[in-house]
């Protein structure tokens, strides 16, 4: 009945492959959740490279795939996942916020067509169903593994995640922004009361007001709304691209000494729930 999270890339925007960058991480946003015997990647930015790799070395045979939107920072690494291309994987793909829009197997195979990628949807061998739904519906995933779904702020549409299993609940509040003093009640209705709590932080208060419109949040919200919905821990996320290591420990600090149950998540973090 484990539940645990792995970061696989924490960067928001553009992947940052530089030495300024190796502490926090510089791949872009995939989170890994082991539930139980159950494996659900949330997103596919660049950081699905190596967690592909993983998983063809664990020999791991299925996963599914949640994606809270199709910005490219969030589906750019999908075709590099090296499983997608196996025969005997299995992919269960998902997202909630195309429906009306083409799908979400429409997304992912325009960006893999010339000229801008030369490879295509199709050349991927692996079992692969693709499924839209709408954001605010409740997904059961497998037994025992159930999401809850809520439409965040974002432009052209995101989806946040609540997983739950073994009577804990993680949250997955990514490409979100918020309205200064007016909680967003999507936001505090998922999180409450959960375990962990992964939430935008690409912006500080202080740098959000010029970034208005941009479809981020800020560290200090995400205390703030931890805060009040009662949720024990909070994991920033979709790290701005102009943070390098250096201020990202700033951050790190100044988040702790705000609120104990907050800190930075980094590339190849590892965190238990159960």
């Amino acid at each position: 009945m484990g539940f645990s999270i792995r970061f696989w890339g924490v960067r928001g925007s553009i992947a940052c492959p530089s030495p300024q960058y190796m502490t926090y991480g510089g791949n872009t946003s995939c989170v890994e959740i082991l539930a139980g015997d159950r494996r659900i990647i949330l997103d596919g930015g660049t950081g699905i490279r190596s967690l592909g790799r993983s998983l063809l070395r664990e020999d791991a045979r299925d996963a599914v795939v949640l994606f809270s939107h199709t910005h490219w920072d969030h589906i750019n690494g999908f075709p590099f996942f090296e499983p997608a291309y196996r025969p005997g994987r299995t992919l269960r793909i998902l997202a909630g916020h195309l429906s009306d829009a083409g799908g979400i197997r429409g997304a992912l195979a325009g960006q893999m067509t010339q000229p801008m990628f030369p490879v295509p949807l199709d050349v991927m061998r692996a079992d692969m169903v693709f499924e839209d739904f709408r954001a605010g519906d409740r997904l059961t995933l497998e037994p025992g593994v159930t999401v809850r779904t809520a439409a965040l702020n974002h432009p052209n549409g995101a989806t946040g995640f609540r997983l739950e299993h073994g009577g804990r609940a993680l949250c997955y509040i990514t490409d979100t922004e918020h309205v200064p003093g007016r909680p967003d009640d999507h936001v505090l209705g998922l999180i409450e009361g959960a375990d962990a709590v992964i939430y935008d932080a690409t912006y500080t208060d202080d740098t959000f007001i010029e970034k208005v419109g941009w479809g981020h949040s800020t560290w200090q919200e995400g205390v703030r709304l931890c805060r009040k919905a009662g949720a024990r821990q909070l994991l920033l996320f979709h790290h701005d691209p102009d943070n390098d290591d250096e201020r990202m420990a700033t951050i790190d600090a100044e988040a702790r000494s705000a609120w104990k149950g907050a800190s930075v998540a980094r590339e190849g973090m590892i965190v238990d729930l159960s």
